[in-house]
């Protein structure tokens, strides 16, 4: 849709300018202002010495070769909201699709636990009814002695929720076993605003689209969806080719550098 232009009487809403439609002007649909759309974006600092440590630091542990007795694992969360069918779809039939009205119940919130292994290509998925760090420290727990219980150490990138930190296990478990799990830790944090650097965020997007595209209504169901997803894409063993390096940082995004 093209905007009225002003001036030109009697031409007012059809989108023309004195030399012409504006639908015919080379570039228009590239160059012309839509005050009406945005975006949100991570938009990371500008000269900003923090974000540029944090980023190489996070860049040279995704450089470290495979090593199963200290895996690289990343993780993230997202809050998700259980949704129920206000009235039942109509199924799809030959000539029509399935149709689903616009009204819905809601049925609470949770949040979504995603754990991977990049070069492994081995991911956990689990929703919980809470993001407390109760939570967190829990799911560290689970990671370090289910998932792998004979790694010597578990290197852990991850953002900067308040809950990420070796505080939470103290406040989840008595002081021996905190202190336990921490030695077993090394975790490294993304920078703020620079969320991009976490390879879980990627696993995150890609189970969105092929997992969470419709209403779930039970916690436990979406659990049950959650696994199915998980095994399909361990079957797959399916890695992540992570191409950036610090060279390339320095050299592409070197804005984020201060300057001497």
């Amino acid at each position: 849709m093209v905007a009225a232009v002003a001036g030109a009487p009697g031409r007012a809403g059809r989108g023309h300018t004195e030399h012409g439609p504006l639908d015919h002007r080379p570039g228009v649909k590239k160059t012309a202002l839509r005050p009406h759309l945005k975006k949100c974006w991570t938009i990371p600092p500008k000269a900003n010495a923090e974000f540029a440590a944090r980023m190489e630091d996070v860049l040279a542990v995704y450089a470290r070769p495979f090593d199963p007795r200290v895996p690289v694992v990343c993780m993230d969360e997202k809050p998700y909201q259980l949704l129920d069918h206000a009235r039942a779809p109509i199924p799809s039939v030959p000539g029509s699709d399935l149709k689903e009205d616009c009204e819905y119940l809601r049925c609470g919130t949770c949040s979504i636990f995603v754990w991977v292994e990049p070069l492994a290509g081995k991911r956990r998925v689990i929703a919980r009814r809470q993001r407390t760090r109760i939570d967190w420290a829990h799911e560290v727990d689970r990671l370090l002695t289910s998932d792998y219980p004979d790694a010597k150490k578990v290197v852990l990138v991850m953002d900067n929720l308040n809950t990420h930190t070796i505080g939470s296990l103290y406040e989840a478990f008595e002081p021996a076993k905190a202190f336990s799990l921490a030695q077993r830790l090394e975790i490294h944090h993304t920078p703020r605003h620079g969320s991009w650097l976490n390879i879980a965020e990627i696993e995150l997007s890609a189970l969105t689209r092929q997992c969470l595209d419709r209403r779930v209504a039970d916690l436990d169901i979406l659990n049950t969806e959650l696994a199915a997803w998980q095994q399909a894409a361990n079957a797959d063993q399916r890695q992540v080719n992570w191409h950036m390096t610090t060279s390339d940082a320095r050299t592409r995004l070197r804005h984020l550098y201060p300057e001497f």
